[in-house]
């Protein structure tokens, strides 16, 4: 008895000095030497009043705080609100003060995920703990609401306004709590309570005694292929993850690149025709068509050194994604086995050796679209061999169509004989393709030009891509070896025109031989062409070896990469595709090596560490250039050292710490360049190889039932972004940049037939010279926002499968002082199917569904179109500064069926 009542004096005591502290901050809010400031001025209250209300962050960690209160009852329904309102208006202080407070919009955000996981949980603290997260959280909600004041604004009505605001919020939430308990009990009656057994705390600490007891405990090897998977106590970082063909089937995908869109936060969109690589944009980053994120399938480089239309091509239109059987990713330059074009992360895409069923599939839909595809695997001697085919049309909503036709096959033998496996794969792709580059958006304002028109209907290109790998692999109980071969072949023509009539404008001949003769009845344009023509051989070797360091388990891991590319490429003047002269021509040969090792440690039940080194070496040769002057060979090598240090599991839940050294490598001709082929002036050459610094602080938690949650805050330097500009023939010296973020990843299956998912991404990106040139320390194209999420189902009612998803690309700087902005884009599309047995199923795609006029991407630049005359102080055509722009489709069906025999 004398301790409860104890307990009840120190309960007592914290709340006055709770209602001590509130009531001394608002005491503190008013201007007493002021009289004239106690009188309340509507305009300040209602805009404090409405500020909690406009924010969407704000009004679910405040709606939260009150079903959190409501849940744990008793002097907490008013004790935790109050706390907040307090606490928020010291914040509001601090903030009206103008005190600088780093990470505040990261805290704003953290708070409602903690408060949103507190509730699915019923978390229970001890009274003063509950208090104590509160007002940390409020402090800085307070503090964004104190910097918003307007300096002329009375305070005191300000503070009122949201504080009353604050409170109703507050009250909402503990109506929702106790209204959906209300309707849970009258619903489902005496069973609202039934829950599955769980494990109580005495059964949790024999486990734990029996398991110490034991001297060694033989953990089973553990394979990772879907998104489902938990990483808890595998993974090492929290932005590390793996989708799966599971979520591959049920997604609705226009284009192969979209494969990538399923490492959370990416963007796959496209500014031209089909059969050109796409346009990527990750952390902050627009990675152009491939730059700084690295792409692999089988272990096998996508992105293409120094081509001919920009440094990391990636191309991945030879892809079939029903072959895919997982896709693992890793952000970050964190991973020893990963070096160049890996600074914001990577992509490893396996396909399949051995399919489930053999399968045909026909799809046909709107703007003449059509692909049919055939794959299946057979037993072959001692092995599998699977093939896969496919063909496909499309014309695209264009008023000159795209004609895109693709051709596509892959052929695999592999052999399993228990301990060790080989496998040999042969790819081949070809297409061809007219293309509606982006257009000015003031011509379609004008209505010169239709939304889907194009301005040079010659723009487009066809491509090839033969590629043959053999891998061989063995693992026994002390240790484990990879081998791997690749080489790939691939020709690329490509033509395009971003700026119409700039540099040959109307009145110049439409004969291609002579196009830089004056001819009043004719004109060039200023269309170019890309070709690149290049042969990729390389070797990847690993050993790993499974010992003890002391009585701790350890894996070391030596690697080997080695990588040669022979490559021709030039950048011409050219007229309906064909070309008339030569701006630069090269041969290329860029080679590198680069030896690794990788230790991993699992010192005890809740710390593991991972410490890698890398070294690259690269040589850079150029020669045969038509520019004899940028003719060269230059050398150069990194050593990028990385950590990780994981923590837990605790709860299902693990904290992760990570940092490396990374790189990504320039163009071999902006390397070797003295003369600009262009302007015939000296330039300055580029750095072969640019410095990245990374680092991340995550979580990984599967502690609420059923739901796989990362979150995770990075942080990305860049020494400086050298680009060689295809484009122009020349390299673009950019500046030092930094980026840093948060993401939320989620994974969520109530029930073994339904999945949702949901993804958030938040970047700032900055130049962080302090802008010696003026024009601003905004970086061009950076992406800041990138919602994705979706909810996929089978099985449902006898068959039916699909669901829908959505991709939010939020507005983004165009150009340095952020002036330029462009709009946002969201897409919303969905997959029905209905399997009528389980060798034949139908299915409906539809994209766009809200038929959204939004744009695929967005520039900001100066171009020309026929009649504009605008002059600089020589005399000649500068264009027009303009949004140039490539429209989304319209909303779009698709129809097919999935034969599997």
């Amino acid at each position: 008895m004398r301790y409860k009542n104890n307990k009840m004096g120190l309960v007592n005591h914290y709340q006055k000095a709770i209602l001590f502290l509130g009531l001394s901050i608002l005491f503190c809010l008013l201007p007493i030497n002021n009289p004239i400031n106690l009188l309340i001025d509507a305009r300040d209250w209602g805009h404090g009043f409405q500020h909690p209300l406009n924010g969407w962050d704000h009004l679910l960690t405040m709606i939260a705080v009150g079903i959190w209160a409501a849940q744990l009852r008793g002097v907490a329904i008013w004790m935790l609100p109050f706390t907040f309102v307090c606490v928020m208006s010291l914040g509001g202080l601090a903030g009206a003060a103008s005190i600088a407070i780093p990470s505040v919009e990261i805290m704003i955000l953290l708070s409602g995920l903690v408060f949103s996981v507190f509730i699915a949980r019923k978390v229970r603290f001890t009274t003063r703990m509950n208090v104590l997260i509160v007002a940390f959280f409020a402090f800085f909600h307070g503090y964004v609401h104190g910097q918003e004041i307007s300096a002329s604004a009375s305070l005191i009505s300000y503070t009122l306004g949201f504080v009353i605001a604050t409170a109703l919020l507050h009250g909402a939430g503990i109506a929702t709590a106790r209204l959906m308990a209300l309707s849970l009990a009258f619903f489902v009656g005496s069973n609202a309570y039934a829950q599955e057994p769980e494990v109580t705390a005495n059964e949790s600490a024999e486990t734990t005694v029996a398991a110490e007891s034991n001297e060694s405990v033989e953990l089973d090897e553990m394979t990772v292929t879907e998104r489902a998977d938990s990483q808890v106590g595998i993974a090492d970082s929290a932005s590390q993850g793996n989708v799966g063909q599971a979520q591959l089937k049920f997604r609705p995908i226009t284009r192969p690149s979209e494969v990538l869109e399923t490492v959370p936060g990416l963007i796959a969109t496209q500014h031209s025709g089909e059969g050109k690589a796409s346009q990527y944009f990750l952390r902050g980053f627009n990675l152009d068509h491939g730059t700084d994120f690295l792409t692999q399938v089988d272990g096998v480089p996508v992105n293409q050194l120094s081509h001919s239309h920009g440094q990391g091509w990636t191309d991945t239109n030879f892809l079939i994604p029903e072959l895919i059987e997982t896709l693992d990713y890793k952000k970050g330059s964190n991973y020893a086995e990963n070096g160049d074009f890996s600074s914001t992360g990577s992509a490893n895409i396996h396909y399949y050796k051995e399919l489930p069923q053999n399968i045909a599939k026909f799809t046909g839909g709107m703007f003449d679209y059509y692909r049919g595809m055939v794959a299946g695997s057979h037993k072959l001697g001692d092995g599998n061999l699977l093939y896969g085919a496919e063909s496909v049309y499309n014309n695209g909503p264009w008023t000159v169509g795209n004609d895109y036709l693709k051709f596509n096959g892959v052929l695999r033998y592999s052999e399993e004989h228990g301990d060790h496996g080989w496998s040999i794969t042969g790819m081949a792709m070809k297409s061809d393709w007219y293309s509606t580059d982006q257009i000015p958006l003031q011509a379609v304002n004008k209505g010169k030009l239709d939304r889907f028109g194009t301005i040079d209907p010659t723009d487009g290109g066809d491509s090839q891509r033969y590629s043959l790998t053999g891998e061989w692999h063995r693992q026994d109980a002390a240790s484990e070896t990879k081998l791997m071969a690749y080489g790939v072949y691939s020709k690329l023509h490509l033509f395009s025109n971003f700026t119409y009539f700039l540099d040959n404008p109307p009145g110049f001949s439409a004969d291609p031989n002579g196009c830089r003769n004056p001819n009043p009845d004719g004109n060039c344009g200023d269309q170019f062409g890309q070709p690149d023509d290049r042969w990729t051989t390389g070797f990847k070797g690993s050993h790993t070896i499974f010992h003890k360091l002391g009585s701790a388990d350890s894996e070391t891991t030596f690697g080997l990469q080695i990588r040669n590319d022979n490559i021709q490429n030039a950048l011409t003047k050219s007229k309906a595709q064909i070309e008339y002269d030569i701006t630069r021509q090269d041969n290329i040969w860029v080679t590198s090596i680069s030896p690794y090792a990788e230790n991993k440690i699992r010192w005890n039940d809740w710390f593991r560490t991972n410490l890698g080194v890398r070294f690259d070496g690269f040589r850079f040769n150029v020669n045969n250039s038509n520019v004899s002057q940028n003719n060269g060979e230059r050398y150069d090598g990194l050593v990028s050292p990385k950590l990780g240090l994981i923590f837990g599991p605790w709860a299902d839940t693990e904290f992760y710490l990570n940092g490396g050294l990374g790189y990504h490598s320039n163009d071999a001709r902006g390397i070797n360049t003295r003369i600009d082929p262009a302007s015939n002036t000296a330039v300055d050459r580029a750095d072969p190889l640019v410095r990245t610094y990374s680092a991340e602080v995550g979580i990984r938690s599967t502690w609420v039932k059923g739901l796989q949650s990362t979150l995770a805050i990075w942080w990305l330097d860049i020494d400086s972004e050298l680009l060689f500009v295809g484009d122009a023939g020349t390299t673009e010296a950019s500046r030092p940049s930094r980026r840093y973020g948060l993401e939320f990843n989620n994974y969520y299956s109530p029930t073994d037939w339904l999945t949702f998912d949901a993804d958030l991404s938040f970047s700032h990106s900055r130049f962080n010279d302090n802008d010696p040139e003026g024009v601003g320390n905004h970086i061009p194209n950076s992406v800041e926002t990138v919602i994705a999420a979706g909810a996929t189902f089978h099985d449902v009612y006898g068959g039916f499968f699909g669901g829908p998803r959505l991709r939010f690309f939020g507005p983004r700087t165009l150009i340095e002082d952020n002036s330029k902005r462009s709009e946002s884009t969201l897409l919303v599309s969905a997959m029905l199917g209905y399997e009528v047995n389980k060798n034949l199923s139908f299915q409906a795609e539809v994209f766009n569904i809200l038929n959204r006029e939004d744009d695929g991407i967005t520039y900001y630049y100066s171009s020309r179109l026929p009649g504009d005359n605008t002059l600089d102080s020589n005399g000649n055509f500068t264009g027009t500064p303009d949004f140039h722009f490539h429209p989304v489709e319209p909303v779009s069906f698709r129809m097919g069926f999935t034969a599997k025999f």
